[in-house]
């Protein structure tokens, strides 16, 4: 466990790729098997379920430290991370564990099946065992918010300087439904196994923003433009008779979307499609907002399938008959796709091919793009035609152009306590429009300002602050802000009566008084424009 939270104060001292890299490589050429596995599953976002509720922390902590409850509580508002406030008060350890973070996770895992009154020992003797870092990271790995400031992308690089592995095979092994618990380093990473492959997905490509147009690409002809979708990236996989449906998130969805049952049928084994999850009725593409209500449950009903359904608008094929295409060039690997969607039995609506957008130059694709709403789309994707299928972010042949957003200019209202290392921070906003003489709360964002923007917001908050409400202040209503969004939909949740999508602050309107702030009948009229 010291090795591991060394990496951890390691990662997150730093902002350098090269240095981060080199802390995992040293890391992995010191630690034993079993912890270099649990390392992989945590970075790989493989964490057991929390399985101790915060409420229960909070009271043994209090009870260990002798301070009353409400006492704590005022300074876990105040230190905004439980995990760190838990580990800050607690008395010094007893003494030094030398368990490795292998049997530390074993226990945290086990904990889920356990009565209470256990968990509380099992917890309480850990916290006397740790000192204050190593108690740090096991609280954030026991209620399963950890996050070590390093992609898979990252980990994945240095375990192919570990291992002598290529970093694609190494990604295309830690997909996949694995666990800690069932398997080890030795299988997972160094041996091979058809088997295992069965379910397994291939590392997602992903596209760059393309923020100034597409005229520095070169002659138009070398590119091939279809819509960017707004649903679930997703890929389907058939394979010896049964079926597999991954998000990018490498979670296995295939449950919670039953539609996909039939692809068996529909498709001959060995194929693997990418492509777009979009909530799809009667001929038309659905709100992306409509698939939320079958994100996150473990049963879908009939009557939510009856009122969702789906389909998938592929636009890529990534294995046809067993056999890999990823490095075949975007022009062939389409064609392949095309053929396949021509075979498709008369009718069905399941998968759909992501149509081409013809277009011979710059400024009839510019035209397109402006009418991506309309058609339910986010903007247009740039693929060159001789590209191959990559892994991950890679600049050069796959691009998104994205509509600019909508935006609306609000009032700050309310504020809370960030996460991280911004928990000293109110950098958490609820947002207001006016409706006559009344604001009226509409969205929330916390993303989008500088940190020295954040701490001139704070300090405002601080001085400014109107009542409390826990963690949360009501403030005195004169900043503005300008937000962007993705969407808007009408919502029975929200007082507004919308609800929006991916918002966040793009400015800080300095120059205007809250009294200039966008109303609630501008927004009901860009919902009347562009919403559902």
């Amino acid at each position: 466990m010291r090795r591991f939270t060394q990496l951890f104060l390691e990662l997150d001292q730093t902002n350098k790729t090269k240095a981060k890299v080199a802390a995992l490589l040293r890391y992995f050429e010191a630690a034993p098997p079993g912890d270099k596995l649990w390392t992989i599953a945590l970075l790989a976002g493989k964490r057991p379920k929390k399985a101790v509720r915060s409420s229960d922390i909070r009271a043994w902590t209090a009870e260990r430290s002798g301070l009353p409850l409400w006492l704590f509580e005022e300074t876990y508002h105040i230190v905004g991370d439980l995990a760190e406030t838990v580990a800050k008060v607690l008395p010094p350890a007893e003494e030094q564990s030398e368990a490795s973070l292998q049997y530390w996770m074993e226990g945290i895992t086990a904990l889920a099946d356990k009565p209470l009154p256990e968990r509380r020992e099992w917890v309480q003797k850990a916290w006397a065992q740790l000192p204050e870092w190593e108690r740090f990271v096991f609280n954030k790995m026991m209620m399963g918010g950890y996050r070590m400031g390093v992609s898979q992308k990252l980990m994945v690089r240095a375990l192919a300087q570990h291992t002598g592995k290529p970093e694609t095979e190494l990604a295309h092994r830690l997909m996949g439904d694995w666990r800690p618990q069932d398997t080890n380093f030795e299988k997972l990473v160094l041996e091979s196994s058809a088997e295992d492959n069965l379910s397994r997905p291939y590392p997602f490509y992903l596209a760059y923003q393309l923020d100034e147009g597409p005229e520095g690409l070169g002659d138009p002809a070398e590119w091939l433009a279809e819509r960017k979708w707004d649903g679930i990236r997703g890929q389907l996989i058939v394979r010896q008779g049964t079926h597999y449906l991954w998000s990018r998130g490498e979670e296995l969805i295939t449950d919670k979307f039953p539609e996909f049952d039939q692809a068996p049928e529909l498709l001959p084994s060995g194929t693997v499609l990418d492509g777009e999850i979009l909530p799809f009725k009667e001929g038309e593409i659905l709100p992306f907002q409509e698939l939320q209500t079958r994100i996150g449950r473990k049963k879908v009903s009939k009557k939510i399938m009856e009122r969702a359904p789906v389909v998938l608008r592929a636009y890529d094929l990534l294995e046809a008959d067993g056999e890999d295409l990823r490095g075949r060039p975007q022009r062939e690997r389409r064609e392949k796709l095309e053929a396949l969607a021509a075979q498709l039995p008369a009718g069905q609506q399941l998968l759909q091919l992501s149509p081409r957008l013809p277009f011979q130059s710059w400024a009839e694709l510019a035209e397109i793009r402006a009418h991506s709403r309309a058609a339910r789309s986010e903007g247009v994707m740039l693929k060159h035609q001789e590209g191959i299928y990559r892994v991950g972010r890679k600049k050069g042949d796959w691009w998104k152009w994205k509509v600019a957003p909508l935006t609306v200019d609000a009032v700050l209202i309310y504020a809370m306590r960030g996460h991280g290392r911004r928990a000293n921070l109110y950098t958490d906003y609820t947002f207001a429009v006016w409706k006559g003489e009344e604001l009226v709360p509409f969205t929330k964002a916390y993303s989008g300002l500088t940190d020295a923007e954040f701490r001139r917001v704070d300090a405002f908050v601080k001085k400014h602050t109107r009542e409390r409400f826990g963690p949360v202040r009501s403030v005195k209503p004169e900043l503005v802000f300008e937000l962007a969004f993705e969407g808007i939909q009408r919502s029975s949740r929200h007082k507004s009566g919308v609800a929006l999508r991916f918002p966040r602050m793009k400015r800080w309107r300095q120059d205007k008084p809250a009294a200039e702030a966008n109303t609630l009948e501008d927004l009901h009229q860009l919902l009347a424009a562009y919403g559902s």
